[in-house]
Formats: C-alpha cells, structure tokens, sequence
C-alpha cells in the first residue's frame, strides 16, 4: 500500500457500465465527506465529466485521464492512489501492466477477473515481489468470487464453533438467482478460449481445481459436471458455469489461510435445477447476452438477487450449513457494490495485511464479512438443521 498517496481509491474504467455503477456507489455513499478520498479514471476526460456528472457525483470529484495502451499514463495514476480499483477487462488484455506497474509501487490492486490462466500467470509472475514492496493483489473481487468463497470461510467458521474444527468436505449450491452475467464476464470467457487455442497447455489450468495453488495440489475433487439428484437437498443440480473459477479461488483462499479448512479439503459447486428458470449461469452463454459496456436496467439491477447455500460435512457425517444472499443482480448491481466496500475494507481497516496476491477473504476474512453485510447488501445466515 502507498502511505502516502493522494487518493485511496481510484476507479480505473469508471466510464464503462461496471465503473459506473462502482463510482455511483462511492457518490452515493461517501461524497467527498474526507472518511474515502476516491477518483474516477478513464481514457476520455469528456466521458468522465459526463458520467460523473450523470451519476449524481459531487463537481469536485477528482478526474484522471489514463489509458492501459500509454504505460507513463498508468504509472502516474498508481503513484497517486493506495489502491486502484479497476473494471477495466479482460484483465488478460488490459490488465497485466496495471498489475506490474501497482506491485512495482507498493499500490494495491483490486480487479473483478474470472480469467483463471491469467491470473495463475500474474501469481506466479508477481507474489513474491508484492511480498517486497506491499501491495496487496486482489482478483475476483466481484460476484467470482466473493459470494462463494466468503460463503465457504462463513460456514467453516460455523464448523469451528460447533465441531471445534473444520469441516473437510463443503460443497455451494446457487438456490436462486434472478439477473444475468455481465458483458465483461462474457468478453473474459471468449479472451480466455481464444487464450487456449492459441496456447492448448493452458486448458490445463483451467481443469485443474489447484491451479491457483502453486506448490500444492490436494486430493481429487468432485467434478460437478453431470446434473444429478442431491440427496442433501431432495432436488436435481447441474453444473454451474462460475465453479470453474469460484472452486480455484477456494482452494487458493485455503492454501492463503495456512489450509484452514485442511490438506484434504474437497468443494463442489453448482446450481439448483428449478423448472422454466434461465439456464444463463449454468453454461458459457453467447450471442445475445450483453456486450462489454453494455448491462440492466436500474430496475432490474434493484429486483435481482441471489441466494447461495454451503453445506459443510465432518469427517463423521455431521453436517453445518450456511448460507449468502445478495440483494441486488449478481453480475452488476451487486457486484459494483461488493469490489467497492472490499477496496475500503482494504485500504481502511486491513493496513497489518502485507504484500501477496490474495484473495478477498483469505486477506480480509472476518472484517470483509461484516462490512459487506453492513454496507453491500449481502447477508450472511446460519442454517444448520
């Protein structure tokens, strides 16, 4: 982190329909009242005046001009902040400088990539000199991966409570959920195919559940790629399309926590199967969902939601559930919400954290649980029978 920074945040890509949605937040929620000093930054000083303007953001509000293409412009803006917040996807195009450029200068860094290869690259590229320089890297600061792997670190923490220790078998289950993904998620998941055409080694990483672990590699996982009946619930599931990234940053978030939930661990993820409901999430999807940029209404932002449930099973078949409800669309409403508190979270109340690359809760845990329930709109509930 950089002590002695202008800002604590600056929103990269504050122009784009997510960056919007997370300056908005800001605006709404803190102003310029001193308690966050934030700025908006983008390509385009026109656009930004407009959006800031648009969003209801005070006139003040700092504005900078800079462009992941022109690296001077970039270096500028992370001398000036803490942390950069940046929804300027795909990370795997636009981002690996940004990261580079933040560890160099002991800034942090927070993105909302889904982009498991490119992020197994920037671990292995980057950890030890963030470890040097302070910065603390966070990926998947939005709906992947937050939800789930806080989901997991909530119901662990039921486990220590009731059992004394963890559980070594857990597994997520998408109850419910209105609202699609985002255009920049889809914009990823086609950059990372096109990724793996060019470079088939790399469909390696992305089947491979500890891909996130370098040094480590635990025991067989389920594979969650058949729809089945669980006997848990009493009703079918069938794959779910984020497990592909959710799984890696759980065990990675494990592997952070000095394996927490155990060596052993296994976690399995995927979606209750409800008659005549959208299948957007249980798949890759294509043409016709959103482009980058592109997203929801207000209104159907603020009627989305989702309800995700985690059952957490002993070694001796005694069960603990818990489970994360979102109050708003997972892929904007929510997600805006959820990367801007985990940056202030960051900045604010998580200075003893040093360098790495993280995940959100294996760096943030207990303190980020609260501050999203707080301020974020996410709710987190004991369910154990």
């Amino acid at each position: 982190m950089n002590p002695r920074a202008e800002f604590d945040i600056i929103v990269y890509g504050a122009t784009g329909f997510t960056g919007r949605l997370v300056a908005e937040h800001l605006a709404a929620r803190y102003g310029l009242d001193g308690e966050v000093k934030w700025a908006m930054a983008g390509r385009s000083a026109e656009k930004l005046v407009q959006v800031r303007d648009e969003i209801g953001a005070p006139a003040g509000t700092p504005l900078i001009v800079a462009d992941a293409g022109d690296a001077a412009s970039v270096a500028a803006m992370v001398a000036r902040t803490r942390c950069v917040l940046t929804t300027v996807g795909p990370y795997q195009l636009y981002g690996s400088d940004l990261v580079a450029a933040c560890v160099d200068a002991g800034t942090d860094y927070l993105d909302l990539s889904g982009e498991p290869t490119w992020m197994a690259q920037m671990i292995t590229a980057h950890h030890a000199r963030a470890q040097e320089t302070g910065a603390r890297i966070l990926f998947s600061c939005g709906f992947d991966s937050i939800p789930f792997e806080l989901g997991v670190f909530f119901v662990e923490g039921l486990a220590r409570t009731r059992f004394g220790g963890p559980v070594p078998t857990m597994k997520g289950r998408v109850r419910s959920m209105k609202g699609g993904l985002s255009g920049g998620t889809a914009a990823s998941g086609a950059a990372t195919m096109a990724a793996i055409q060019k470079d088939p080694a790399l469909l390696g990483v992305m089947i491979n559940p500890f891909s996130l672990t370098p040094g480590f590699q635990g025991p067989e996982q389920p594979r969650g790629d058949t729809t089945r009946f669980d006997e848990d619930l009493g009703q079918e599931v069938s794959p779910f399309m984020m497990a592909t990234i959710n799984t890696k940053n759980v065990h990675r978030s494990n592997q952070l926590q000095g394996h927490a939930y155990g060596a052993d661990f296994t976690y399995e993820e995927m979606a209750v199967v409800i008659p005549g409901a959208s299948t957007e999430f249980t798949s890759l999807g294509g043409a016709g969902g959103p482009q980058p940029g592109e997203g929801p209404s207000k209104e159907e932002r603020e009627t989305g939601f989702y309800d995700l449930l985690f059952i957490g099973t002993g070694a001796d078949g005694r069960q603990v559930r818990g489970s994360v409800y979102g109050d708003r669309d997972p892929g904007y409403g929510s997600t805006s919400k959820m990367i801007a508190e985990t940056a202030i979270c960051l900045v604010h109340e998580a200075t003893d954290v040093p360098g790495g690359v993280w995940t959100p809760g294996a760096a943030l845990g207990e303190r980020l649980v609260k501050r999203l329930a707080d301020r974020a709109g996410l709710s987190f509930k004991d369910e154990t029978l």
